[in-house]
This record gives structure tokens, sequence and C-alpha cells, in this order.
């Protein structure tokens, strides 16, 4: 067995990890013990990366060969590199010929790996010379790169995972770490389990599992931070809290500030945030740093103040006040001196694993290679004698169009050509409604992608199929700075023609080639002869040379002795993982900016009309738009299906149920799904993941066949500053849907065969005003995942009537295996009633292999978990065709959530186990996880484990309290 060391492709933690393979196939997959980002921990989505590249899910999943089409008439053809490479170079030649560089734009994605991005950049702004190349980051870091550079003076995360181990206090603002960077979450629960003392401020609409966990939560109304943070400063600078000596010497534009929070007085903040004058009290003096029993009106010296670190991601970003509420937060920073040193300083969590990357080579709207200013003409000058262009030829002087804008131009024909990569705009991008007419209208998409399922890849023209995590070579940049290599363990698998998928900086680089030779020459010579990822990565360094990002003294041959931090100039030691320590910021005459910008309410209010703030986020076992993990059926045990959190009370009065079907409409869309109460999410509010897409949720408002998931409701209003979309804030109303007509079918299928049949029934979902298709996990996780590789589907759909089209149920039996001849059936096709069942025998035992249920569909429960539990069948199948609520004479274990996914421990189990336990929370927590395991592994589960020891405590003695009562 072979083992490589590489990177993690998820979030931005930036993960080491060790790859276990055997020839081509690859085998495991664990933490790396020696990478300072994870000391060897994984969460749940980098502990399966193994089964994501299990062959089987592979073939079914994967884009493999070039594909091709010459109208849109007609379905994609396969094809060989050569004729896409060059029909695709011949394409883009003639759109710039007629229309003008700026008719092309290029929209990529911080999942590429630097040398990936630094290639398709020099492509865009170097060779074609459009302006227009922006990065699916601009939904993700744009806000909080502006919030940087508008006052420390550079695109630089001052801080570093260490902090961590120092800081006194916590302030998470905007983040559920505990799901979206499980093992940095887990390196905080460590370093509060060495110093007690440590508190822990979380900032959130929610009580998400990071909240759970925290001293004080501030569950603000939404989009309401910026109003926050200047209460906060407005009480610091009332009880002399601020750090006066930091500010004269370090700062400027604080009079400003200053003026602008006195109109933020405790009283008026407390209204608009919907929070408690006491905690703003508590949460002002402690992100102050002031210690326990500090006297009043004494001024309190930098040295004996404790130490600060926030941590922050998209619940900031994801706004169309983004870069203000960033700079709100950095302004608290500088006005208390909490930065330049151990344990305090602002840390914007990156969302991506290279978005850090992307912004490094310059692949942004608004950024050129190096962290230089397209607007600066000395900067732009020198990538242009880097890149070897002509004297006269100058690269674009204007910023190019974001991503938002940039579908808005495609959907207003300013756009003739769109060249996507590894990103899924018909997915994630808000105003679904613009974005697909958008690649409608451009005459040519071109989309570089690994995956055939991704939705966007329905518009293309030209599909080129991509290497993948654990098949290419290069670099990415992680939150702290941090530059690990990706290193391929396995060759891609080949594709129908014998070719197999490339890396994307070589399909850049190959188009590059053959369009050079087609257009006016801009230089002098080749501009894309590389052989390797290591030369791209080498003229990418160069580029960084006497920059804040210098990193002219690394090298691939030293990264191969472990990762290391920007900046790195020549001659250095090691990187530096603390920035601005001396006080010396990145600005002209070196001292950081407070900006005083007021609070904004959201783009879109709530109203009578759309009462309720629709918020979106993560789950904590799926990553964007579940390309890879969607393959993985393990990883929808915690969250098993599309749906919408409501707080009870709403539901209540709305007269709904758990389960019950509702309409979600904003101004731009509506989605169904079902409704499930949370007490986490506040009145007249609602949660919807973001991970749902078209290829998971459908509905009969759909483009090419597939619905437009959540983001047919979300806004596309963007901050003025970073054009960063508001992702986090919609209006939306909700209603009953009354769907009475149903249908519920599950089904056992090999792995790959499973994946195919998804892919075969997304056009199904289309057809009816709710419906549903995915992977069910196996009852007990990964653990007890079945022997003989097979997956377990399930489809989910509700109309008002039987459809009038009559081949529904054909589609449906036939990807479900439910039209063989071995099949027991119940048909009243005036009525709209159809059951079906798949039996297996095996000895003496029949077990239950796959079902359908059409019209009530009363026994759906039951047959699911039976199917799920793989229980033998003691019923004659008579009357498991006749529908009945409950199943006479058989015990079924009701199905329960997973909460430990490595260990396949389930919400039930934990229960059950907990009610036998005794002692403190802390030390039923031990005994739980000494029983059943649970927690012990990558430890993501570990947040919610700590909720349900407290819950079970609150129920004990609610029932004690309840017995002693006279």
């Amino acid at each position: 067995m072979r083992v490589t060391r590489s990177t993690c492709p998820y979030c931005g933690v930036g993960c080491g990890v060790l790859i276990e393979s055997r020839g081509a196939r690859i085998v495991g997959v664990r933490g790396d013990p020696d990478h300072p980002a994870n000391h060897g921990r994984l969460c749940t989505k980098g502990s399966t990366l193994h089964l994501s590249a299990e062959p089987s899910r592979q073939a079914a999943t994967r884009l493999l060969q070039p594909m091709l089409r010459h109208d849109r008439a007609s379905p994609p053809a396969t094809t060989s590199w050569d004729a896409a490479l060059d029909h695709t170079a011949q394409r883009l030649a003639d759109i710039v010929q007629r229309h003008g560089p700026q008719a092309v734009g290029f929209y990529v994605s911080g999942q590429l790996l630097t040398e990936d991005y630094y290639v398709l950049h020099k492509l865009a702004r170097g060779l074609i010379g459009t302006p227009h190349i922006d990065s699916n980051s601009r939904l993700c870091m744009s806000s909080a790169v502006v919030g940087y550079k508008q006052t420390l003076g550079a695109d630089a995360v001052p801080t570093c995972y260490e902090d961590l181990d120092h800081a006194d206090c916590v302030f998470i603002a905007g983040s559920n770490t505990a799901w979206a960077h499980p093992v940095l979450f887990r390196r905080l629960d460590a370093a509060r389990a060495r110093r007690p003392s440590m508190r822990v401020i979380v900032v959130d609409p929610r009580r998400t599992d990071t909240a759970s966990v925290a001293d004080l939560h501030l569950a603000l109304q939404p989009g309401t931070d910026v109003m926050l943070w200047h209460g906060l400063l407005h009480l610091m600078i009332r009880h002399g809290w601020i750090d006066a000596d930091y500010l004269a010497a370090h700062t400027q534009g604080f009079a400003e500030l200053r003026a602008l929070v006195q109109d933020y007085p405790p009283e008026l903040v407390a209204q608009v945030c919907g929070l408690q004058p006491d905690d703003l009290l508590t949460a002002a003096r402690w992100f102050a740093g002031v210690p326990d029993g500090w006297p009043a009106g004494v001024a309190l010296p930098r040295a004996q103040r404790l130490r600060t670190l926030s941590l922050y991601c998209q619940g900031l970003n994801q706004s169309s006040s983004g870069t203000a509420k960033n700079v709100g937060l950095i302004n608290l920073h500088l006005a208390c001196g909490q930065i330049g040193r151990a344990g305090a300083g602002p840390f914007s969590l990156t969302g991506q694993p290279n978005a850090m990357g992307g912004r490094e080579v310059g692949a942004m709207a608004t950024l050129l290679s190096g962290h230089r200013d397209i607007a600066n003409p000395r900067d732009r000058a020198e990538i242009a004698a880097l890149w070897g262009l002509l004297p006269g030829v100058d690269l674009p002087a204007q910023a190019g169009l974001t991503a938002v804008e940039m579908f808005e131009a495609a959907a207003q024909g300013r756009l003739k050509a769109l060249w996507i990569a590894c990103t899924n705009p018909a997915q994630s991008l808000p105003d679904q409604t613009t974005v697909r007419r958008a690649l409608r209208q451009v005459e040519f998409v071109v989309v570089q992608e690994a995956y055939a399922t991704a939705t966007t890849c329905a518009w293309a023209d030209v599909l080129l199929p991509a290497a993948t995590w654990a098949e290419k070579e290069g670099t990415v940049t992680n939150s702290e700075r941090r530059i690990s290599r990706v290193r391929a363990a396995v060759p891609p698998p080949a594709g129908p023609l014998g070719e197999g998928p490339w890396p994307d900086w070589r399909i850049a680089a190959a188009v590059g080639q053959r369009l050079q030779a087609l257009l006016p020459p801009r230089a002098g010579g080749s501009m894309f002869a590389y052989a390797t990822a290591e030369e791209v990565w080498n003229e990418h360094r160069r580029s960084t040379i006497g920059r804040d990002l210098d990193i002219g003294g690394l090298s691939y041959a030293l990264l191969e002795h472990g990762p290391q931090q920007w900046p790195y100039p020549v001659g250095a030691a090691q990187g530096r993982p603390r920035l601005y320590e001396d006080g010396r910021f990145a600005t002209a005459d070196g001292r950081a900016r407070l900006l005083a910008l007021p609070y904004e309410s959201p783009a879109e209010e709530r109203d009578e009309r759309y009462p309720y703030a629709l918020l979106t986020g993560r789950l904590r076992d799926q990553w964007h738009g579940m390309t890879r993990t969607g393959t993985v059926e393990s990883l929808f045990g915690h969250a098993a299906e599309p749906c919408v959190d409501l707080h009870p009370q709403d539901m209540a009065e709305a007269g709904l149920t758990d389960g019950d079907l509702v309409r979600v409409r904003s101004r731009r869309g509506q989605i169904v799904l079902p409704a499930r109460p949370s007490p986490d999410v506040g009145r007249r509010q609602c949660f919807i993941p973001m991970h749902w897409g078209g290829e998971y949720l459908g509905g009969l408002h759909a483009d090419e066949g597939l619905a437009r998931g959540v983001n047919a409701l979300t806004v596309p209003a963007t901050c003025p500053r970073s054009r960063q979309p508001e992702l986090k804030h919609t209006a939306v109303r909700i209603e009953a849907a009354h769907l009475p007509w149903q249908v519920h079918a599950m089904a056992w299928l090999p792995a790959g065969e499973a994946l195919r049949a998804q892919q075969a029934l997304r056009p199904l979902l289309a057809q009816f005003e709710y419906a549903a298709c995915v992977p069910v996990a196996p009852s007990g996780g990964v653990a007890t995942a079945p022997e003989e590789n097979v997956v377990a589907l399930w489809f989910k759909a509700a109309h008002p009537a039987p459809p009038p089209q009559p081949d529904w149920l054909a589609q449906l039996g036939q990807a479900l295996q439910l039209e063989v001849a071995d099949i027991a059936r119940y048909d009243d096709a005036p009525r709209g009633q159809h059951r079906r069942l798949r039996l297996q025998r095996l000895g003496d035992e029949v077990r239950l292999q796959a079902f359908l249920l059409a019209g009530q569909a009363r026994s759906r429960a039951w047959l699911g978990a039976l199917l799920r539990q793989r229980q033998a069948l003691t019923l004659p199948v008579a009357m498991l065709l006749m529908d009945l609520p409950d199943p006479v004479g058989l015990q079924i274990k009701p199905a329960s959530r997973t909460v430990c996914n490595c260990l396949g421990v389930t919400e039930a189990a934990i229960t059950t186990t907990l009610e036998g336990l005794t002692g403190t929370a802390e030390e039923r927590l031990r005994a739980l996880q000494a029983s059943l395991r649970c927690g012990t592994q990558c430890g993501s589960c570990v947040p919610e484990l700590r909720r349900l020891v407290t819950a079970a405590g609150l129920s004990t003695v609610a029932a004690v309290a309840t017995e002693t009562q006279p």
C-alpha cells in the first residue's frame, strides 16, 4: 500500500491528509499528524474522502471525456481532447474578433489550486485582454478582503490558529464553526479545556452547535451586526475601556468613528438587535479585555489587557453591508489594541480550500497578481512584463464584472461567452431565474468540471473534464496564510476514448496555446509553455517578490518538508505567524484606518407580505453543491433531506406539524419542502441549508428540467464595496402546501447504479409541486454500511392530484428496478393509487429491497424503516400491499438520526444511554463516550453530544420537580 501526503479539498482549515492507495485505487484516508493545521484530525467529510473516490461512484458521476455540442437542440457528444480544445479556441477567437475581448467572462473557483487559478487569470487578462474574471470566492470572502484592505491596508489575515491557545476571549460572529470548520472548533474546545477561564461569545441569530457552548450567546436580529458593533464601541468609550495610547500611536480616523457611535446608545442597540442591555455591557467588557474587578475609570495598560481573538465567516460576509460588518469588527480590535500580539486579532475564516490562493494570484474581478491594484499603471506594467506582453500592450485598466454582475450582463446579452471552471453557478448563485436566463442567452458556454452531475453542465456547449482531489499536483493556501502541497496519489480514471481528465492549469494552458495563434499578437513568445505545475508556481512566486505576501524564499522542495506561512521572503528561516506585531500596518503611512460606516438594514426587509427572514448556512456533513459529498450516502445520516427549520411557536400558529409540506415564497421564486420545528431558530425566522439545489430538490419551477433549489429565493443585492451578495437574508412568506397525492419510493441498488438512477430521476423532480431524491444513510452510519456496496435511494413527491402525464410511474419504476418480472404490485389507476414491492430471498429469510407507494402512502414510515434496517419480513406480501398505517404484528425500530457518523451512533441510542447516567455534564459526556464511543474519532459530533447531555439533564430535573410536587 502506498501513502501520499496531501491536503483536504473541503473548507479553508487546510487539513493535511494521508491518502492510502493500492495501484490506481484509493482505499483509505486519515489525518496527517505532522500537519500543523489539524495534527491528525479530520471531520466527517474529510474522513470519508476515500468513499467518494470509490470506482463505481466515480464512474457514475465523473466527467471523464471532453464533450461537445454543435447546437443546443442536441445533447453533448463525446469527443477527443484535441477536438474540444480546437473548438473552444476557435469559438472564443471568433467572439473576441466580432465583439471584442470584453465579451468574454471567466467564472472560476476557490476550490482550484493556486497553479490552476494563475493560468486561468493569465489566459483571461493577459491573452484575451478581458477584465471579466471573477471567482466564487466573491460569494465567500470578498467582504473580508475589502474589510482588511480598507482598515489594515492589505488582504492579509493577521492571526493564526495558534492564537486559540493564547486567547482569553474568543468572539465568534456569523460562523457556525462547529459545523463549517469542525477541526478548528475541536482545537478551540481543546484550548478551552486547558484554560477554563477562557470566555466564548457567539453572535448568531440561531442557537447553533457553536452557540450552545458559548458563555454568552448574542442572538441578534438578522442583519443588525453593524448596529451591535457600534453599540459595543459606544460602551467601551463610555466606560474608558478603549486603548487610547494604541489609537494615538498606530491608527487614524478615530475621531470620526467616535462621533458616529455616539448615536448608538445601548437602549437603541438593544431594541434594534433584540438583545438585553446587560448582555451588551458584558460583551463590551469581555471583548475589550477588562479583567474582572478592574476599577472603574482607571486606564487599562496594554500589558494587563486580556486578549480577544475574533473568528468570523459568512454571516458577516454574505450581506449587502458585508464590508461594514467586517470593518466594524476590526474597528473594535483597533480601538482596544486587540491586534498584533498572540491571542488577539480579527481572524476571517476562509470558506473554501484555496480562496486565499485565488486572491494571491489575482483571479478576481477587482485584483491583480501579487495583491496588486488594477487601477495602478505601475502594478499593471509589472505583471505585463512578467507575462512577456509586447511594448504598448497593457492589461485591462478597469475592474471586471463581479459574479452577480457577470451573470446579469450575460442575461442582458452584454457577454457572449462564459468559461466556468470548478464551480456550479446554476446551484450556488442567488436569483437562479436570472442565472439560468444568462446561461441560455450567452452564445458559448465552456464548463470545466470534474463532475458531470453539477447542474451547470446542462447548459454547456463544451465540457472539459478536470482532474480532482488525489489526481493532481499543486498548492493551496489556508485561512492562516499557510501554503500546503497537494499531491497526486492516483492517476485520473480513463474516459471512453481512453483519454482521462486533465489538471485545470493544463486545460487552460492548452486552450491558451491554440488561442494565442488565432488572436492578434499580445506577447513576444508563448505565454503558456508550462510542462509542470511547479513551473506555473515558480512564475507565481516571482509575482509576489517585494509584496506583502512575498514567498520568494519558498519552493516546492521546501514545501516537501512541510507547509509554510507567508510572507516568506528570500533569506527567511520560516514564515510569519502573526502580522502587525510592531504596530505598523500595510498602509502608506503605516497607520491602520478606523472607518465610520453607519448601520444599514438588510436590502430586503420583512413586511406584511413577506414576514419571515430566510437564513441560509451549512450542514455539518455536506459541502457546497454536494457534487462530491452527495456521492457518500452515510453523509446523509445527520440531515436526511431538504427541509426548512421554523420556530415551534410559528409552526403552531400556522397549524403546522413536523414534516408538513410548506411553500416558501420570495419576490423571485418559490420552493416546497417539509417544515421542521426548531427552537434554535428565532421567531419569524427560518433556516434552509445552502446545499439543496436542483440535484436533490425539485418542483414545477424548473429550467432544462432542473429545479432551482434554495437559491430560487435569494436576493441578488450586493455590498456596494465588496459586491458580495446577500445570501444570508431574504424576506419570504411561508404557507401550508396542500398536496394530498403523494409518492414515496425507496430501493437498495448497487452504489454506482443508485447514483445513475438519481441522475435519471432529475427530470422527474420537475413534474411535481414537491419532489426530492436523496441517498439514504445506512441505519448506523459509515460503520454499518452494507458490505456489498449498495445504496438505498429515496424518492418523494407530492402534488394536488395524480399528474396527467402517465409516464412518471414507468420512469420511477425503471430507475428503482421496480419494473422487473417478480414484482408484487397493486394498481388503481382511476384513483391514482399504485404500489410496488421488490423482495429478496436469502435462505429462509425474505427482505424488502424496494417499494413504491403512490396516492395515500400511509405505510411509508414503517416500510422505509423496514428496508433501511434490512429486517426479515414476517408479514404476508398481500398485507404489505395494503398500505396500512401500522405494521400489524411486526416490531420495527423507528428510524433515528445519526449523530456520530464515524461509528454510526444514533440519537435514539444516545438518549437511551443518557437515561442511566448520573453526575455532572462533563462526567456524563465521558461516560457516554466510554459506552458508545461516539465523538471519539473525528470529534465533529462532540458539540451536539454536549447539547444532548445538557438537554437530558434538564429533562431529568424537570421530571424530578414534577414528581416532588405535592
